[in-house]
């Protein structure tokens, strides 16, 4: 019966080295939130420059949607084809 990988030595070289790097002060592997300054703040306000083009949005997400959509339908013709040659 083989032996349980936490009790393989490889396991425990890669788990000691691990904890050893977490034990630094400096090194902190939770992320603390961090308040946004001012400028970032203003950078993540909507523009009112820009909301003429709000509809530019819509336009993409539909042309990507028929593009999709053609997709399939290549792939289905294609297939279809195939599988007729291959019963003939």
């Amino acid at each position: 019966m083989a032996a349980p990988l936490s009790k393989s030595p490889l396991f425990s070289a890669l788990r000691s080295s691990s904890s050893s790097s977490s034990s630094l002060p400096h090194i902190s592997r939770r992320n603390y939130h961090v308040e946004l300054a001012a400028r970032e703040k203003a950078l993540l306000e909507e523009d009112p420059a820009l909301k003429k083009f709000r509809s530019y949005k819509k336009g993409v997400k539909l042309t990507s949607k028929i593009g999709t959509v053609l997709t399939g339908v290549a792939v289905a013709a294609c297939s279809y084809q195939l599988v007729v040659k291959a019963m003939t």
